[in-house]
């Protein structure tokens, strides 16, 4: 259609220009258009969705939606994105099962890759956990992950290092660590991991020495440290609760493989799982079945009335108030395992907005988008995996990590990039080099220079590498020397004046 009728403008009234606008900006490129030549009218998110039970009133802000694009078009300009040059190295931050699979997977593909780790040795919770469900021992295979990446020539491992600072965009970034190297990449993967949650003296962890976390409980069987005929596990501790609501997803499952390990060991064991809910979801079901089938012993109890744990010198106490009768149990236990949440590690807090990154209110990293972009960032050129993200299982946490190096060989694969060509322009003639804007942009796009022209005037300098055309210096400018390239004034009265004339038309029918 652009061909036949040899446009020069398309405006499209359709859906969510967060997922769609690029896949219309290509299409009108292909066709011999500049891609900015296009606007979009967001009919559906700005209008049926919201406005879905008053379908006339829709209907009617739709029109004037398409109207105030229609208008913007006609002052639409061509627009060039800017080239970027690409470092074509990696810095992954963390060094558990998810970091070394993605440094690794990095190095395979000849990038160079800085691997940095805040412990003195690499694995991180991999190096806890001592058998999978599968029946793999993970401690092993995280020293053979070890080994292979210490022994890789294009990864240069940085132990009990951690970020100090990041600056740069994508294709360009500069990070200082603790240490006081300085490191430069084109892109980041986040995979700092998460760690099991230590109880504050709930159910007496940390008073009586059999009161142990499931973790703790794991490792010490293993060993074959333990020592009993009865065990009780709760779940859900530090999840699931005000402060902290998502599920761990991990711990129900950690619990069946543990009393089973317990059962074939000891068949005659007394084994008890005191839980709310039982989320072995998926085929981890059938680790269910089998832990019932074996003589585990499972004791629902209601949100609000939780165990309650008394201690002797010898033994352990549990009062438990089974939800289905409504009868007090009482249980004896030679050992009390918490099957304690995932929480993030701390340092995550600290890294969100040296990358500008956004976090959930738990403290995990939060992607781009659920679905469109599972392992990006807004942020361009920083990816995310493993249990930052949130809790997950080894295996997924490895798969993540690989989504993350595929997601980042989009940009290391490439010499150069193409920046977007939305960005604020400065119209050097009406800046006097105030200093007002730079604060306001959250991307640091912005600093004070001394123009070359003119060694006695200040500039601002806009880096179009970090600027994401969001608009708040251009608001923030007193002197009008800032414009923002598709959001121009003209382009934007012309939107409000096609709005206005609906109401202005409306005036004159009731009159």
């Amino acid at each position: 259609m652009i061909k036949e009728h040899n446009l020069n403008r398309v405006v499209v009234a359709s859906c969510t220009p967060r997922t769609h606008e690029p896949l219309f900006q290509n299409t009108i490129k292909e066709a011999g258009l500049n891609p900015y030549l296009f606007e979009m009218a967001n009919i559906r998110d700005q209008c049926s969705w919201i406005h879905m039970h008053e379908i006339d009133g829709a209907t009617k802000k739709a029109k004037d939606l398409v109207r105030m694009a229609v208008a913007k078009a006609r002052l639409l300009e061509p627009l060039e994105n800017l080239t970027i040059d690409v470092d074509q190295q990696a810095l992954v931050i963390g060094g558990g099962a998810t970091g070394m699979v993605a440094a690794l997977e990095l190095a395979k593909q000849g990038m160079k890759v800085h691997l940095v780790e805040r412990e003195i040795e690499l694995g991180g919770n991999m190096r806890k956990l001592h058998y999978l469900t599968s029946g793999e021992d993970p401690s092993k295979l995280a020293e053979a992950l070890s080994k292979e990446v210490n022994s890789n020539s294009n990864i240069k491992v940085h132990m009990q290092t951690s970020v100090k600072s990041i600056d740069g965009y994508v294709g360009n970034f500069k990070t200082t660590l603790d240490n006081g190297e300085r490191v430069e990449h084109g892109v980041v993967i986040l995979a700092v991991g998460g760690q099991e949650y230590k109880p504050k003296g709930e159910y007496l962890y940390g008073v009586n020495p059999n009161v142990l976390t499931l973790l703790e409980f794991k490792e010490k069987l293993k060993k074959d440290e333990i020592d009993g005929d009865s065990y009780v596990f709760i779940q859900c501790v530090g999840s699931r609760e005000e402060g902290y609501p998502n599920c761990s997803r991990v711990c129900c499952t950690g619990t069946m493989t543990a009393a089973i390990k317990i059962k074939k060991k000891s068949p005659d064991a007394k084994v008890f799982v005191l839980f709310r809910d039982i989320r072995t979801y998926g085929f981890r079901e059938a680790y269910y079945k089998e832990a019932a089938d074996s003589g585990v012993t499972f004791v629902r109890f209601e949100d609000d009335v939780r165990p309650i744990v008394r201690g002797t010198e010898n033994k352990l106490g549990v009062a438990v108030t089974d939800e289905d009768t409504g009868k007090e149990i009482t249980l004896t236990a030679d050992y009390l395992i918490l099957a304690s949440g995932t929480r993030p590690y701390a340092e995550s807090e600290a890294l969100a907005p040296m990358l500008k990154v956004p976090m959930t209110k738990e403290g995990f990293f939060l992607e781009a988008h659920m679905k469109l972009r599972p392992v990006d960032f807004a942020t361009e050129g920083v990816y995310l995996a493993g249990l930052s993200h949130g809790p997950k299982f080894l295996e997924e946490s490895i798969g993540q990590g690989l989504a993350a190096v595929s997601r980042a060989m989009t940009i290391l694969s490439k010499k150069t990039l193409e920046a977007e060509g939305i960005v604020a322009n400065l119209d050097e003639t009406l800046c006097d080099g105030c200093g007002i804007c730079v604060p306001t942009c959250e991307y640091k796009a912005l600093e004070i220079i001394i123009d070359k022209k003119d060694e006695k005037k200040k500039l601002v300098d806009v880096n179009v590498g970090l600027c994401k055309g969001c608009g708040a210096c251009v608001g923030a400018c007193p002197s009008g020397a800032l414009t923002q390239k598709g959001f121009r004034d003209e382009q934007i009265v012309a939107m409000i004046d096609a709005a206005l004339e609906s109401t202005t038309e409306e005036q004159e029918v009731r009159q």
